[in-house]
């Protein structure tokens, strides 16, 4: 009821990926939940204020969110559970998602098996078919595992390492804590269920799509409500990590400005108008 009532979209329907299994692809659109629709011009300055206070740059301000992908631990189907075992090693599902600088969520999709890459997860979800969110001048923060673009969504990642020059790894190093809200807004909304998230899901293989979604909406009220609780670090040494995304680099002109505008000097120093150094 809770997920119906502060949701823009309800949508659940049965959806086989081409890898074999059949999954229930639950997506779930909490912006008008976090009141978007209400002040969407001035919430989105405030979100992208937000991001810069957490780069400590200013040029964070076009940033409105990050985006990630969690393995949720669950009982494999009975067929094809091969699909759901991951790189880390146990069985599971996929839940990618979108938070603002506070760690709520704006949309989560939530179905596909966990040996599915995160950049095939983004590309079937809504937000990247519709071109949903960010709004155009906008974009949202991704790790390296994500393809770099500038449409349909904007999604600007880290640059590949090693770095090719100063500009890129201070961009690299300013981007890394913004980004990282989204990481712990899953250990937050792990935190506050630790019996359900911390061992595998006793519950059907097609429910916990739904079960999973209404954890989000109810995190989401909890952080209103300023109930706040310490994130839970995720399980890193569990699995090799996951590889740099190599797809072409189509957002790599916006990556470029931005990366530049980060390193461009905040104060002027007066002793540099005192000469034409043209």
């Amino acid at each position: 009821m809770l997920y119906q009532m502060y949701t823009t979209t309800y949508r659940t329907g049965v959806r086989g990926t081409d890898r074999g299994p059949i999954t229930l692809i639950l997506t779930c659109d909490l912006r008008r939940y976090n009141k978007f629709n209400n002040h969407l011009s001035d919430d989105l300055e405030a979100v992208g204020a937000g991001f810069a206070h957490l780069a400590r740059s200013p040029a964070f301000s076009r940033v409105v969110g990050a985006i990630d992908g969690c393995h949720i631990r669950m009982k494999p189907p009975a067929n094809n559970s091969h699909c759901y075992y991951n790189r880390k090693l146990f069985h599971s599902i996929q839940l990618q998602a979108i938070t603002d600088h506070h760690g709520k969520f704006f949309d989560v999709f939530v179905g596909y098996p966990g040996s599915v890459h995160d950049s095939r997860v983004l590309r079937n979800s809504p937000v990247y078919a519709g071109s949903l969110y960010p709004p155009p001048g906008k974009c949202i923060l991704g790790n390296g595992g994500y393809p770099c673009l500038s449409a349909p969504i904007c999604l600007i990642t880290l640059y590949r390492e090693p770095v090719q020059n100063p500009v890129q790894a201070r961009f690299n190093s300013k981007h890394s804590r913004p980004r990282s809200i989204v990481e712990c807004a899953f250990g937050m909304m792990k935190a506050r269920w630790r019996s359900l998230f911390f061992k595998a899901l006793e519950v059907s293989p097609v429910f916990v799509p739904e079960v999973v979604a209404c954890c989000a909406v109810l995190h989401n009220l909890a952080l209103l409500n300023g109930d706040i609780v310490e994130a839970v670090e995720e399980d890193h040494d569990d699995g090799p990590p996951q590889p740099h995304n190599l797809e072409p680099r189509e957002g790599e002109h916006v990556q470029n400005n931005l990366a530049a505008a980060v390193s461009t000097p905040i104060i002027c120093v007066p002793a540099l108008h005192e000469h034409d150094y043209l």
